[in-house]
């Protein structure tokens, strides 16, 4: 009899999966089919905010690549193993009483986010993945851009037997949003900020809520004296190809005791400056390239720059560079450049960040670099998960029993 109710409950479990799937898959074919209008939305609303700054732009701007991104982001979702329904302990005392603990979703998450409208689409998508409903409050910035990929979803929820406000935007005061955080008055179990520290702060102070703190970058490199230079001026470029992304690098510690360290670091300058990047710095690294700009104010080193901006630091040894990235950092993600595996595997032990890497550039911290699909966000917190937040992170547990009678003596 246990064993039936229980077979009854993974079957409804399995119809779910298979609705969730046509939703995604669904609301992938309605992007396809009114891309135009996706396109035209978007562009009314760069056109109300034309004075805005480059990252914000970056962020903000949809084309038919962040479009067809959304569409892929969609598929490989419904791809994925779902999270849902998963049987993590299954015990039958010997009374006969039989104990399951089994993933379900968390409920209602509220993503509150920058600029982003492909977070309507991909970080959404992971939310209800898992089984979660979904409240997305964005922008004005990308206002209309927004409730329309939302009205998108709608009609692929309605589609296929959901209630359309399983997803829904709040078109809420920067006040109301306020009240709804600090009350919870749309019963909400989890808040995901997506943006920078203003946010992330804003929100954090205000709720009363669990917060997953996420995306906050201020990512940093260290160069050691044993590493190939060739391949840090790679790592150090690409890691400000994007630079309104959380995963962009910041900050450069490079080994006071690099051989011929005034024309390397002449080198990374001149390659940062011919792509338009800034290039700061503290007293030590200004004496030894006059084009690096001086500044000593501690505050810069917290800074995530989200602008074309870059700094460097010389460091006496790993472990000052160690130091400085605990303290500094976001705790997102840093690397070392080096040659010494041995070094490297001490740098990424003491090194308290979300992703650490030996060789590699912090561009790839991203739930879909990383194999495990779309990302709600990068969590940089401990609990309850750190690093990219993907379907299989956006559920909790719960505890089953199932017995006919039986009393604890």
């Amino acid at each position: 009899m246990l064993s039936l109710q229980l077979n009854s409950i993974l079957f409804h479990i399995k119809m779910v999966i298979s609705s969730k799937n046509n939703v995604l898959l669904g609301l992938a074919d309605l992007l396809k089919r009114n891309k135009s209008e996706i396109l035209r939305k978007n562009a009314l609303d760069m056109d109300s905010f034309a004075d805005m700054d480059e990252s914000m732009k970056d962020r903000l701007k949809v084309d038919e690549n962040k479009v067809d991104g959304m569409i892929r982001s969609l598929r490989e979702v419904a791809e994925q193993e779902d999270p849902e329904g998963r049987i993590l302990y299954d015990f039958t005392r010997s009374d006969g009483l039989r104990i399951v603990n089994r993933s379900v979703p968390f409920g209602t998450i509220l993503i509150i986010y920058e600029s982003r409208p492909d977070v309507t689409i991909e970080a959404a998508a992971t939310a209800f993945k898992a089984g979660n409903r979904i409240l997305l409050k964005g922008g004005k910035e990308s206002f209309l851009t927004n409730t329309y990929l939302t009205e998108l979803w709608q009609q692929s929820l309605s589609a296929n037997g959901f209630d359309a406000y399983f997803v829904e935007y709040l078109n809420l005061s920067r006040n109301e949003t306020q009240q709804l955080i600090r009350e919870n008055t749309r019963n909400v179990d989890i808040i995901i900020p997506r943006g920078g520290d203003k946010l992330i702060n804003f929100v954090t102070e205000n709720s009363s809520v669990p917060v997953i703190v996420s995306g906050r970058g201020n990512n940093f490199m260290y160069v050691d004296d044993n590493c190939d230079t060739e391949m840090a001026a790679r790592l150090i470029i690409n890691g400000k190809k994007r630079i309104s992304v959380c995963n962009a690098l910041d900050k450069v510690l490079v080994n006071e005791n690099l051989p011929e360290l005034a024309e390397k670091i002449s080198g990374f300058v001149s390659q940062l400056q011919g792509k338009g990047i800034e290039v700061w710095g503290d007293k030590k690294a200004a004496s030894v390239c006059s084009r690096i700009q001086e500044t000593n104010d501690e505050a810069v080193l917290f800074e995530e720059f989200m602008a074309p901006k870059i700094y460097f630091s010389l460091v006496g040894d790993m472990n000052k560079a160690v130091d400085m990235i605990n303290r500094y950092s976001g705790g997102h993600s840093a690397v070392i450049v080096t040659r010494d595996e041995s070094k490297a595997d001490i740098f990424m032990q003491k090194v308290d960040c979300a992703a650490v890497y030996h060789n590699a550039s912090t561009r790839f911290t991203d739930g879909g670099q990383f194999g495990v699909g779309g990302e709600i966000a990068i969590s940089t917190q401990k609990l309850h998960f750190r690093g990219p937040l993907g379907t299989q992170e956006l559920v909790t547990n719960k505890w089953f029993v199932y017995g006919d009678g039986q009393i604890r003596e």
